[in-house]
């Protein structure tokens, strides 16, 4: 069986970005427009952070912030894990499920090239890595 590499699992390869100091409603205004669940933080083409969904319960409306008064700088999870294009999906799968996160931003020569999110693993990837993490589970 080939190998997927990050570009063979992504389905929208234009990320979401906005800057640190855009507004938590226009992350989730653009979230909701292009049915992602992140928007990366970049700055001079730097990447900075990631809001995500979770992000947005835990760190916005489980704190009652104002969703127009709080900045996306501030309730970001800042320099996020990242992976570049040539890691496989399995290996980007897997780091997911280590760090518990659904969303990993892909990095390029220092450049934001897209977001790979666990809904772009729709079947082969997650699967294997279930059974794979079974047996593991069985061995210790």
């Amino acid at each position: 069986m080939l190998r997927k590499i990050i570009p063979d699992v992504i389905h929208d390869p234009q990320p979401v970005h906005l800057p640190a100091a855009a507004g938590v409603r226009a992350a989730a205004r653009l979230m909701r427009d292009r049915n992602v669940g992140s928007v990366l933080i970049v700055e001079d083409g730097r990447l900075e952070g990631i809001f995500t969904e979770r992000d947005m319960v835990h760190r916005v409306v489980a704190e009652g912030r104002d969703l127009d008064g709080t900045a996306l700088g501030e309730v970001m999870t800042r320099d996020p894990d990242t992976v570049s294009p040539d890691t496989t999906a399995l290996d980007a799968l897997r780091r997911m499920q280590d760090g518990g996160y659904r969303h990993l931003p892909v990095v390029a020569a220092g450049r934001v090239v897209a977001v790979v999110s666990r809904r772009d693993f729709l079947g082969g990837e997650e699967a294997r890595l279930d059974d794979e993490t079974a047996i593991w589970e069985r061995i210790g």
